[in-house]
């Protein structure tokens, strides 16, 4: 029997896994730039956490949600990163220290929905969570981020999308106007559109039916319904973003789904993506530590999704194999063994070494050095044994010269810089 991956996740192999290093070694150093530092949380959480957190009549959790049921236990693969977080910050007793916290994560989500372009059932993101602080300058900062990640990754021509939800009342009071705007439409919008203007009318508005979207589009939506606070906050966020360089649009339209956010809210959109056009999103959440248990802490972050940033055409310019530092090639017993010393040798040194394991031709070896895009290659036949030497061949330049064994080493080495 052929098995094959489950539908809707992809093995990543060599060499694209050397754009997913890159990408996530550029969001590394990035990162630390900013003061954030990683966090590791498991990959299953108890299923109440996201019923609480995302609310439970959020699509994630009515439709998406891989649930384990053990016994008498209830688990779920992780579908986003925030609720994880704010629990372990929680849990591990850091919020009752008075600082504010960055953190930063890296790893696979899950979300059971129809696979397509930029969507699948595991996904991975590169997300972080400020929490401590209510400054809408650090909003900004959080949103500078992002951007700095992307364009660190060679990610051009995307849109950074502003909005405020306003407070927990605000949002009340958004909710009331849009069932006042969209239910007298009812029947103009899809089925799921019907069923969520019951559940959670905000996921109207991010509703991908096109006929949805031109529904949508029609509104006449503003920031009426948002507080002198919240629209001051806001402005600041605007001043701010002005400040870091980073040019933005207002979309009134633009909500996130999950219950926790309230405030700023922001979608990174990029048009080479279709429908599932945001490449990263986020927001402030100002209330999900105190309803998860913990004391009262203001909290931003946001999240990338990594297929897309490869999809945006995210380090392809960087992320192509730097090739093999050397290859060695051993001809016969006595020669092959001593090419495993010097193998050795020169991995110890830190040189990127590599053999031929199949006993083929001299010809077929140089070949596979090409393929691996060698820079050198070290050639030992029973001929270069007796004497003591072996022959170094560069790979770019296409010379080569004969070099004792004892100084094969040393010469690789001079030959890489």
């Amino acid at each position: 029997m052929l098995f094959k991956s489950p539908r809707g996740t992809k093995d990543i192999l060599p060499p694209e896994t050397i754009l997913w290093q890159t990408i996530e070694g550029q969001a590394r150093r990035i990162f630390s730039l900013y003061a954030f530092q990683e966090i590791r949380t498991p990959v299953i959480e108890e299923t109440g956490l996201f019923l609480r957190s995302l609310g439970d009549l959020s699509d994630i959790v009515q439709k998406q949600m891989f649930l384990i049921n053990k016994e008498n236990d209830s688990f779920v693969l992780r579908p986003e990163a925030t609720a994880s977080v704010i629990r372990a910050y929680i849990e591990n007793g850091t919020c009752h220290a008075a600082q504010l916290v960055k953190w930063f994560y890296i790893g696979p989500m899950f979300r059971a929905e129809r696979p397509q372009k930029g969507r699948l059932r595991q996904f991975h993101h590169i997300g972080c969570e400020a929490i401590g602080s209510y400054s809408p300058v650090l909003d900004a900062e959080l949103i500078r981020l992002a951007v700095h990640i992307l364009h660190e990754a060679g990610v051009s021509g995307f849109r950074v999308v502003l909005n405020t939800l306003g407070c927990a009342d605000d949002k009340k009071n958004l909710a009331v106007r849009l069932k006042e705007m969209l239910v007298p439409k009812k029947q103009m919008f899809c089925e799921d559109c019907r069923g969520r203007m019951e559940r959670n009318i905000f996921r109207v508005l991010d509703c991908k039916n096109p006929q949805c979207k031109e529904n949508i589009a029609a509104l006449s939506l503003d920031t009426g319904h948002v507080c002198r606070d919240c629209r001051n906050h806001f402005e600041t966020v605007k001043k701010a973003l002005q400040a870091f360089g980073v040019s933005f649009e207002i979309d009134p339209l633009l909500v996130r789904g999950l219950d926790y956010y309230t405030r700023t809210v922001f979608e990174i959109k990029h048009p080479g993506l279709g429908a599932q056009d945001a490449i990263g999103a986020g927001g402030r959440y100002d209330n999900l530590v105190g309803e998860l248990g913990g004391p009262e802490k203001g909290a931003v972050g946001f999240a990338l999704g990594v297929e897309r940033i490869l999809l945006a055409g995210g380090s392809k310019k960087e992320g192509g194999a730097d090739g093999l530092d050397c290859y060695i090639i051993g001809l016969g017993d006595a020669a092959a063994a001593k090419c495993q010393e010097l193998m050795n040798a020169l991995r110890e040194a830190e040189v990127a070494t590599d053999t031929d394991y199949t006993e083929g031709s001299l010809k077929s070896a140089l070949r596979k050095a090409g393929a691996l895009k060698a820079k050198t290659c070290v050639i030992v036949g029973d001929n270069e044994l007796a004497k003591g030497a072996g022959l170094l061949k560069d790979m770019i330049k296409r010379t080569q010269v004969e070099v004792p064994l004892d100084r094969i080493v040393e010469q690789v080495k001079e030959s890489l810089c």
